[in-house]
């Protein structure tokens, strides 16, 4: 079972990370999805998508879940039965849930690609990082900041809430491994703390909001 990372963030709050190396038959034994999972998988034209679903079912019973305590909201967000707050992410062969029952927690895993030096306009202020002379730093370092941003979407869950104009991270060094954001929304303010770790050319950002003091 290639669980590949636990982070306890506090008592309340876990991090769980897969690294996807098995075969979607594999994965699908002994998880028992819902009929609207089971409708969501057949649309899955990727296999990639369809292993990467089931190995976050297989992320759900290592924090105590199934697939059917799993419920979404109208604007996608996903939710637990019982209360708690869960966020989900996917990218490439990697998998990753946080699960928390006090702040509102947002996670998201991004490979390192140069592609990110092209967009980064569209999401954050890009003089900002200007004087990065290192081109992988500055990648990385994007990455960590992009990711924080989707992870801040995710909690927040609102339909026209802009990374560029609503969001703001603050500035960080890649050895702080943490960082700290607000976003200002529709006359609202909130605050968040926001962490991130490196691993075979990819990062997790996850982000919690102020709530109380871990």
């Amino acid at each position: 079972m290639p669980l590949y990372k636990t982070i306890t963030v506090s008592k309340a709050i876990q991090v769980y990370i897969w690294k996807v190396t098995e075969s979607e038959a594999i994965l699908a034994e002994n998880i028992v999805l819902t009929e609207y999972c089971q409708n969501r998988m057949l649309n899955m034209k990727s296999e990639m998508h369809r292993r990467a679903f089931l190995s976050i079912r297989h992320l759900l019973k290592l924090a105590s879940y199934e697939d059917k305590d799993l419920i979404y909201n109208e604007f996608g967000k996903p939710h637990l039965k019982d209360g708690k707050h869960i966020s989900i992410t996917h990218s490439h062969n990697f998998t990753g849930i946080i699960v928390s029952s006090a702040n509102e927690v947002g996670i998201d895993i991004e490979k390192h690609r140069d592609k990110i030096l092209r967009i980064a306009y569209k999401f954050t202020p890009i003089e900002e990082y200007s004087t990065i002379a290192n081109s992988d730093a500055r990648v990385r370092k994007l990455t960590a900041v992009w990711g924080a941003k989707e992870s801040l979407y995710k909690i927040y869950a609102q339909h026209g809430l802009s990374f560029l104009n609503h969001i703001n991270v603050k500035d960080f060094g890649l050895e702080d491994k943490k960082t700290t954001a607000e976003i200002l929304y529709d006359g609202k303010k909130s605050d968040y703390n926001i962490s991130f770790l490196e691993f075979e050319g990819f990062t997790c950002v996850f982000a919690l909001r102020e709530v109380d003091v871990l």
